[in-house]
């Protein structure tokens, strides 16, 4: 659906599973070679999760449910929102496309190899806090395109921090 493609909207996740990160080694542009979180473009049509959700499915054959925001990067043309999201199901495996492996990386391998980026090493680093992004906050309100979300700091959340 490259015609129906927003290229000013991108959307990625981390993804933790048993102390392991989900990481595709990029086969183009700027990131060829380098090990990245995987990601990609919001459809006309599509939600930024709806988007996220879909695009990891497409890039690595694993199934995902965003949770909370983790981090948006934008500039004055373009905007990239990235979640912390749970593994639901499926078997990591390369598109062949824009990808060539997809690994699941002990976190702490991650954050010091040379072929992971600034980027996702810090983003896997907000990922670790975990219930400390903004999450969704469920609210009535809609408008004539569909239902708005709404993410935030939750304080009526129970998952309080213990010292």
């Amino acid at each position: 659906m490259e015609g129906n493609t927003n290229r000013a909207w991108s959307v990625t996740a981390v993804v933790i599973r048993d102390g392991k990160v989900l990481l595709a080694r990029h086969t183009y542009g700027g990131g060829k070679g380098k090990l990245i979180i995987p990601g990609g473009y919001v459809e006309e049509g599509e939600t930024p999760q709806e988007a996220v959700v879909r695009e990891y499915l497409e890039e690595t054959g694993v199934e995902i449910a965003p949770c909370e925001i983790i981090g948006i990067r934008f500039n004055s043309h373009d905007w990239y929102v990235a979640f912390a999201a749970d593994y639901v199901a499926g078997e990591a495996r390369s598109d062949e496309n824009e990808n060539s492996e997809v690994l699941w990386v002990p976190i702490g391998e991650a954050l010091l190899r040379e072929d992971v980026p600034d980027l996702t090493k810090k983003l896997i680093a907000c990922a670790l806090e975990h219930g400390r992004g903004f999450s969704r906050i469920p609210y009535e309100g809609s408008n004539r395109n569909g239902p708005y979300s709404l993410y935030g700091i939750d304080f009526d959340r129970t998952d309080t921090e213990e010292d």
